[in-house]
C-alpha cells in the first residue's frame, strides 16, 4: 500500500487493489502450505520450501512468486527474517502476445459477413469490423459520441486516441447503419451505440452489450482487436503505433 501511495504521489502507475489482493492471496496459501508442513514461523522458510509451494501450479510461477517475493523482502529489511529465501530465485515470463488470434481465412469470413451479408445487426457490424480492421476497444465503442465523427472527410476520432482516423467503405457503411438504428430510437442520448435501455438516458452502452454484440459469431472484441494489434505491431514502428491507437509503450511492446 506504501508503494500504491507513492507511485500516485509522483505520477506513476500505481498497482491496482485487486493486483495486492492477489498477492495477499498468495501469501495466504503460501503461509498455509507452510505450516502444513511443520513450520511455524517465518523465519524458518528456505528456498526449497518455495520451491515446493510453487511447484503446484509451474505456469503461474511468475504470478506466485510476486507476493511472496516483495514479503520476504519486506520481512528482511525489517528485521523479522535474517535470510531471504526468495532473493535468488528465478521466475521468468514468457515475452510477447500468446492468447487467442484468428486466422487469415476466418478474418475474410468475418469480414464478408459483416460487409457483405444482410440480417447482421448494426451494432455487430461495425463493433466487428472497427476492432478487426482498426483495433478498437470495449472503452472506446462505449464512449463513442456523435461529435466523434465527421462525416465530411469519414473519420472518426476514437476517445483517448489522438488522432483522426480514416475508415474503410464497410466500416463506414456499418457506422452508418448504427447511426440510422440510432436515429430510430428517437433519443437525446449522444452516444453512438444506444440501446433500449440507453436511449432513454446520457450513458454509455455498458461493456456487456458490446461483448453480447458479437455473440452470434461467438468471439470476444479482444481477440478481434488482438489479431489486428498482432499485425499492425509487425508493420508499424512502435512509436507510430502507441500514437495511433493511444497505447503506452509498453502496452503496444507486448505485441512485438
Amino acid at each position: 500500500m506504501a508503494r500504491r501511495e507513492n507511485a500516485e504521489r509522483l505520477g506513476l502507475r500505481p498497482n491496482q487493489l485487486k493486483t495486492i489482493e492477489i498477492r495477499l492471496d498468495t501469501v495466504r496459501d503460501l503461509a498455509l502450505h507452510l505450516h502444513a508442513k511443520d513450520h511455524t514461523t517465518w523465519a524458518g522458510v528456505n528456498a526449497t520450501d518455495l520451491e515446493a509451494f510453487l511447484a503446484r501450479n509451474t505456469a503461474r510461477r511468475a504470478s506466485w512468486m510476486a507476493g511472496p517475493r516483495q514479503s520476504f523482502a519486506h520481512s528482511h529489511r525489517t528485521g523479522l527474517v535474517l535470510h531471504d529465501p526468495a532473493a535468488g530465485m528465478a521466475a521468468p515470463q514468457s515475452r510477447g502476445f500468446s492468447g487467442p488470434t484468428l486466422t487469415l481465412d476466418e478474418q475474410r469470413a468475418l469480414y464478408r459477413r459483416w460487409s457483405a451479408s444482410e440480417g447482421v445487426l448494426p451494432h455487430e457490424a461495425f463493433i466487428g469490423l472497427a476492432a478487426l480492421l482498426h483495433a478498437a476497444t470495449t472503452a472506446e465503442f462505449q464512449h463513442l459520441t456523435l461529435t466523434d465523427i465527421a462525416t465530411a472527410s469519414r473519420t472518426v476520432r476514437f476517445p483517448g486516441r489522438s488522432i483522426d482516423l480514416a475508415l474503410d467503405d464497410a466500416t463506414w457503411r456499418a457506422l452508418e447503419a448504427c447511426l440510422t438504428h440510432r436515429h430510430a430510437l428517437h433519443t437525446d442520448n449522444p452516444h453512438v451505440l444506444v440501446t433500449r435501455l440507453t436511449r432513454v438516458t446520457t450513458g454509455p452502452a455498458g461493456a456487456a452489450h458490446i461483448r453480447d454484440s458479437l455473440a452470434p459469431v461467438g468471439l470476444l472484441p479482444r481477440i478481434l482487436r488482438s489479431t489486428r494489434l498482432l499485425t499492425l505491431a509487425d508493420e508499424l514502428d512502435i512509436k507510430q503505433l502507441t500514437v495511433a491507437l493511444g497505447m503506452s509503450y509498453s502496452g503496444t511492446a507486448h505485441y512485438r
